[in-house]
């Protein structure tokens, strides 16, 4: 644009009269942010220098003051990660890390030493177990915890674990998503206390989750941990990850059902509605899925209270229809405990459908 041609119209191949003061400034702003000169190149270098500098010097910080409260954690046959929850040696993980096990080995963040642990308590709707170190509570660092419920979409997060037994491990990303709902697998429970989890409020994370990762930290750069990550997605076609998505147990859930898990070992106030029944999906002659089986039900329950028995096929919630206990327990999951719900079934699997209305219940351990 700084042609020698161009600056010698502008100064005499046109009559300066004909440009008005406005449009001589005009001309002087634009051949001002058209050049380059080296002393703003060198500033606009020094701020993105400086810019990158100070986010390193924040990943650094975080990893330095998080990850000595990151352990890992083997029970049985299953290895993966946990975080210190207080300074009594209380640990927090994934339910389904410590699997059917009593007791487990960690091993601490600091150096190679392992040692042995009990497992406090699990609730397996939330995918959640605490477990307490046999020795050397004093060498662990509690983590500091967020409020999940400030989370913001695009916000950086770190995953902090053990993934694939590669120890201390941190992978970077953001808060893609909010409020969640996801389930680990098959479940069984039908709203109940047992079955397989099937996460609530989950944060969706772009940071790598891997196996190992589970049981680990989500962590925000504030220093706290906002989240425990516990399954990555799967592709429906192909079986493997999908790679950018994960999931995490929202750190407000963790708090709630580790302080009762830690006090009471178990868990009395989930902040979830049951419908107090165990089932499996019941399917017609095609195979095609056509409702829950129950199996059986709680004295006093939901189901119970509103006339549904065992053999009997729940068929929807709420004028919505659930073709399988995964459909059930994604309806359940959006109300809350003392909610009136009204339960479509049909007696014995067969005939007329039928209604009943009852108090939804609380998910208890």
């Amino acid at each position: 644009m700084d042609s020698p041609s161009r600056s010698r119209v502008s100064g005499s191949g046109l009559p300066r009269a004909l440009l008005s003061g406005a449009a001589i400034a005009a001309v002087a702003a634009l051949a001002a942010s058209c050049s380059s000169s080296p002393s703003s190149s060198s500033g606009s270098a020094a701020s993105s220098a400086a810019s990158a500098s100070a986010q390193q010097a924040a990943y650094e910080n975080v990893v330095k003051n998080v990850l000595p409260s990151v352990v890992q954690i083997s029970a049985g046959n299953s290895t993966g990660s946990g975080v210190v929850y207080d300074n009594k040696g209380d640990i927090v993980t994934n339910a389904h890390v410590i699997g059917d096990a009593t007791t487990a080995t960690v091993r601490e963040p600091v150096g190679d030493k392992v040692v042995g642990a009990t497992v406090v308590g699990k609730f397996t709707p939330d995918d959640l177990a605490v477990i307490r170190v046999d020795s050397d509570a004093s060498n662990l660092k509690p983590a500091s915890w967020a409020n999940s419920n400030d989370a913001q979409i695009g916000q950086i997060v770190l995953a902090m674990g053990n993934p694939l037994g590669l120890t201390d491990s941190v992978t970077q990303g953001i808060i893609s998503a909010t409020g969640r709902t996801v389930g680990e697998g098959a479940s069984s429970s039908g709203g109940s206390s047992g079955g397989s989890p099937l996460i609530t409020d989950a944060i969706q994370t772009s940071a790598a989750i891997n196996p190992g990762n589970s049981g680990g930290a989500l962590v925000t750069l504030n220093n706290q941990v906002i989240g425990i990550p516990t399954l990555a997605a799967r592709l429906p076609d192909e079986g493997g990850a999908a790679p950018g998505i994960g999931f995490a147990i929202p750190s407000d859930t963790v708090k709630n059902i580790a302080a009762q898990l830690v006090r009471n070992g178990k868990v009395t106030d989930s902040g979830r509605g049951s419908l107090g029944i165990t089932g499996e999906t019941a399917g017609n002659s095609d195979g095609n899925p056509t409702g829950v089986g129950v199996v059986s039900t709680m004295a006093g329950g939901t189901a119970a209270s509103a006339g549904v028995r065992p053999g009997d096929v729940i068929v929807g919630l709420n004028n919505t229809k659930t073709p399988t206990v995964a459909a059930l327990e994604s309806v359940v999951a959006g109300l809350k405990p003392g909610a009136m719900v009204t339960i479509h079934y049909r007696p014995g699997g067969t005939g007329s459908e039928r209604t009943g209305s009852a108090k939804l219940g609380t998910l208890t351990s």
